[in-house]
């Protein structure tokens, strides 16, 4: 039996890093494109792209649910520098979510809500991927 787990040694080997970044691209492309295409200013922070400015803040007060940031693979599109910082933890675990569902990441996250919300619950609050990035936080 297999552990899920990521450790800190298995953070440093060349090709397991290789294949979570792979595994997650897909939606890093996406991040990286809203970026370029909102007019960020980019950064790279322990491996992460990190992205922000007046457009990227502007289309993040817009979603259906606002958001001070927001992770796209290894992409995170923040408000300000300051909501990057704020809100690094919490996104870095959604990073790490990323890396182990890759491009089904998404399409999980979405159907985890909609189950919610079809149960009455709180589709954001409720959510698994959310409870245990929020976890950090406490």
């Amino acid at each position: 039996m297999t552990s899920t787990k990521t450790t800190k040694n298995d953070r440093r080997h060349p090709l397991l890093t290789a294949v979570r970044y792979t595994w997650s691209s897909p939606n890093t492309c996406v991040g990286v494109a809203a970026g370029w295409l909102l007019s960020g200013s980019f950064q790279i922070v322990d491996g992460v792209i990190e992205i922000h400015g007046s457009r990227v803040a502007w289309t993040l007060n817009r979603l259906w649910m606002p958001a001070m940031a927001i992770t796209l693979g290894h992409c995170v599109l923040g408000q300000t520098a300051a909501a990057l910082d704020i809100t690094r933890n919490h996104e870095r675990v959604h990073v790490r979510q990323y890396e182990r569902w890759g491009p089904f990441f998404i399409p999980a996250y979405l159907a985890a809500w909609a189950i919610l919300a079809a149960r009455g619950r709180d589709g954001y609050r409720d959510n698994p991927f959310e409870i245990e990035a929020y976890r950090v936080d406490r």
